[in-house]
């Protein structure tokens, strides 16, 4: 073997990079144990590649290149025997190491792109929860808007209903739309119903009594706006509110008649 001719050959360089193929892999391997003049150049070689990579990131260089070679070049870990630095042939190795440091910088870059595009997917999920938070809103406002409209409308008959001895401090009103047979119920006067508990409203005819349910107040702690919409197709004398078990009563608990209301003819 030409050992001068070998080393020039470069095969030495791709055999610490760890790109030869299996084959050659072992065929270097072999002739490196049997010729000392190639394991000094791949110690060289080793040392070169170190140093290079030192002005690079000087505090931790060994750390470095070991991390470029198992991610960019695929390693595959090779014995070297340790032996004494001789004068380095820094032209032979400058380009191929440059190469190495220059694929570390696109493995980087293409680390930092990868966070890139997390984080542009997080603004847009942000953005989007944004967006319908704001929809919500100008629907939230343009049904406050209707009912305005609908309270200060001349056909709309509106009911006071006081608090009663179980909450002397509650209050409701009831917008009665009678020919589209539609009451509308301001509950904001009462307090928040207990777990397992429910708001149900009542039409009343006075003589004889008789209680006709029109509906509950159906999922009144997240209803912001406290107004809820129920059909009343009743020849109604009176409203009242109870609070009954959750899915309502048959008829009203009158110990737990929380506003009552005459409709003033």
């Amino acid at each position: 073997m030409n050992i001068k001719e070998y080393i020039e050959s470069g095969i030495l360089e791709l055999y610490v990079a760890g790109v030869l193929s299996e084959k050659e892999n072992e065929e270097v391997s072999t002739a490196i144990k049997e010729h000392l003049e190639l394991k000094e150049e791949v110690e060289d070689i080793e040392t070169a590649i170190i140093k290079l990579t030192a002005a690079v990131a000087p505090k931790d260089a060994q750390k470095l290149y070991d991390k470029i070679k198992a991610n960019v070049l695929n390693e595959k870990e090779t014995k070297v025997v340790s032996l004494p630095q001789k004068r380095i042939n820094w032209a032979a190795y400058t380009g191929w190491a440059a190469a190495v440091i220059l694929a570390g910088g696109l493995f980087y870059l293409s680390n930092q792109n990868n966070n890139l595009n997390y984080q542009l997917q997080s603004l847009d999920a942000k953005n989007a929860v944004l967006e319908a938070k704001i929809a919500e809103a100008s629907q939230d406002l343009k049904k406050a808007e209707e009912l305005v409209t609908l309270i200060r409308a001349q056909d709309i008959t509106t009911i006071n209903l006081g608090g009663q001895n179980v909450s002397p401090q509650s209050y409701a009103k009831v917008y009665w739309k009678k020919d589209q047979e539609v009451v509308y119920i301001d509950a904001l006067g009462l307090p928040e119903p207990p777990e397992g508990k429910v708001y149900q409203v009542w039409s009343l005819t006075l003589d004889p009594l008789t209680p006709t349910s029109i509906g509950l107040l159906a999922d009144f702690v997240n209803d912001e706006n406290k107004v809820f919409e129920l059909q009343n197709p009743n020849k109604s004398q009176a409203f009242g509110i109870t609070l009954e078990p959750a899915g309502g009563s048959e008829t009203p608990t009158m110990e737990q008649l929380y506003t009552l209301g005459i409709v003033q003819s």
